[in-house]
């Protein structure tokens, strides 16, 4: 039986808290809207903090969107949220030039291992 996958974007929208306990959820995402000013909003930089803290007691993936700078990148680093994406790592893809993109940048163990 195939288990089913929601993501939920606090920020915008109609996120409701309720939907954690009605859907079944794997992954919040932070929006972009709060990323976007996070290092210079004390608010924005709560209110993503709170996400994040809010989806680790959940047991919940967490994903920021929008993350356009290496400040925005540092900070969600160190408030533990491992899952980003936006422009800093580059412009979204079709699929077929994803597959182009990932087969270019395919790594095996071996390249990996420390000489």
């Amino acid at each position: 039986m195939a288990e089913g996958c929601l993501a939920i974007r606090f920020g915008t929208g109609y996120s409701s808290l309720s939907y954690l306990k009605r859907f079944a959820v794997d992954r919040l995402k932070v929006d972009r809207s709060f990323v976007r000013d996070l290092n210079t909003d004390p608010d924005n930089a709560a209110i993503a903090r709170a996400v994040i803290q809010l989806a680790r007691s959940l047991r919940l993936d967490i994903i920021a969107e929008g993350v356009e700078t290496e400040a925005q990148l540092s900070f969600l680093r160190e408030e533990g949220c491992p899952g980003v994406q936006g422009f800093l790592f580059g412009p979204p893809l079709a699929s077929a030039d994803l597959k182009a993109f990932l087969h270019g940048h395919r790594t095996t163990a071996s390249e990996m291992a420390p000489a």
